[in-house]
């Protein structure tokens, strides 16, 4: 983007494309009052109140809608901004776009909306990234976790952990500076500061593999030999028929994927029953190898047999690949026969069929699934945020170092100004376009 289209009135639909009972236009830049006084049979939009009216493109009436004025710097991206709710479908919200387009408004970029917030300092780059992340959530917890850091959670600890740094760096160049009227800072109260400091970015950082487990969520694979019940445990997890089912062996050629919300978006995979022999074909091969794949790539491997059958040799040749993977042994078809779980320690019990035993597998799942770290979310980054606390980290323990050893204060501020520069680039005081750009380019436009 050059800098002119950055002074461009924008215009998007930020609303899912589709039938729905609502549809928003929003509008936003200095011709944005201009815009909605051409196409709309009203002419004064007071701020702060509800207003009514007719879209028209041209002489043609296109919808009656709802529009919501605000005038900068008291709105979401801190220009004037023009929100239009008419009824929602396809055609409608295209229609009023591509009239708002004909008066003067360009069409936004990915994210270009967050993006003009954060520019005009209604958000910082933190808020703007939680943004992101509370609207492509796959589950509730996730969503509350980013709401979070879009309250400023992250931002808040950031800015204190800046200000202690600051103050130490502050007190350094006065010495460095006015080495006659202002003494240099003490090495034992650099040595306390900085640790105080390195404890505080640790602290954070204790919480980054559960930011990406409840980001990127976990990957659940049931595996074991054809026809166990596979897809009828795949398809009771879920609570739908999703997976296809029958009484004949390698029914399930093909991976088939599901999320199911477990407080963590847990990857549910229906792999292809495992087997040797000579009349596989192609296809079931290749099923069987996705299989193998998929195991190596879980995180937790969900291994399920035949309770009535009982382990047969195939099962544990099976068991033997999964074995050294997070996973769970369920013995299915207990309605079937009196069920006998001490064959492998700790199998669980179940009927695919009738739900029984399914409360406490799903119980063990979430167990396994907490041990991934997930007690501490104190609070949540993402990969770019944790780089950038562990370069402020890296800086902060070279200048420990450095204090410990009574170097001089000089080569200690150097160390403590990198620090600095890694923790505005989180709140993004310090960015690259090329940085900037890439983090709003994952927006939906609209946003």
């Amino acid at each position: 983007m050059n800098i002119s289209q950055e002074f461009d009135t924008i215009a998007a639909i930020s609303t899912p494309i589709g039938t729905g009972g609502v549809g928003v236009i929003r509008i936003s830049g200095t011709k944005s009052f201009d815009i909605a006084q051409k196409i709309c049979d009203r002419k004064d939009f007071p701020t702060g109140k509800i207003c009514h009216g007719w879209i028209y493109d041209g002489d043609v009436k296109l919808d009656e809608v709802i529009i919501l004025p605000f005038k900068n710097p008291n709105s979401y991206t801190g220009e004037d901004v023009i929100e239009i709710q008419c009824h929602g479908g396809v055609n409608v919200v295209r229609n009023i776009l591509d009239t708002i387009l004909k008066n003067g408004a360009r069409m936004a970029e990915r994210g270009e909306f967050t993006k003009r917030a954060f520019l005009n300092k209604k958000l910082d780059l933190s808020q703007a990234e939680a943004v992101d992340d509370l609207i492509h959530s796959q589950t509730s917890n996730f969503a509350i976790q980013s709401a979070k850091n879009l309250s400023g959670v992250l931002a808040k600890k950031i800015t204190e952990i800046k200000k202690g740094i600051f103050e130490t760096t502050s007190r350094i160049v006065a010495g460095i500076d006015f080495p006659e009227d202002v003494a240099e800072p003490e090495y034992s109260y650099l040595i306390e500061n900085f640790e105080h400091a390195i404890s505080e970015i640790d602290r954070i950082l204790a919480c980054a593999k559960s930011s990406d487990i409840l980001r990127q969520g976990v990957k659940a694979a049931i595996v074991g030999r054809p026809n166990v019940g596979k897809s009828s445990l795949f398809n009771a997890l879920l609570n739908l028929d999703r997976a296809i089912v029958t009484e004949i062996a390698g029914t399930t050629r093909d991976i088939i994927k599901e999320t199911l919300d477990m407080g963590v978006a847990v990857t549910l995979i229906d792999t292809a029953g495992i087997r040797e022999g000579q009349n596989l074909d192609k296809v079931e091969e290749i099923g069987i190898e996705y299989s193998r794949q998929s195991v190596q790539e879980a995180d937790l491997v969900l291994f399920i047999y035949d309770a009535q059958a009982g382990l047969t040799q195939e099962d544990r040749e099976i068991y033997e690949i999964i074995k050294n993977k997070p996973h769970i042994t369920v013995a299915n078809k207990s309605d079937l026969t009196p069920c006998n779980t001490s064959e492998i320690e700790g199998a669980i019990a179940i009927s695919a069929h009738t739900k029984s035993g399914l409360d406490e597998l799903k119980e063990k799942m979430k167990e396994i699934i907490c041990g991934f770290s997930l007690e501490d979310t104190e609070f949540i980054t993402n990969k770019r945020q944790q780089s950038c606390l562990l370069r402020c980290r890296e800086s902060l323990v070279r200048a420990l170092e450095g204090a410990k050893v009574s170097e001089l204060q000089d080569m200690i501020y150097i160390d403590l100004k990198a620090a600095l520069i890694a923790l505005d680039e989180i709140t993004g005081e310090v960015i690259t376009d090329d940085i900037l750009n890439n983090i709003f380019d994952h927006f939906c436009i609209g946003k």
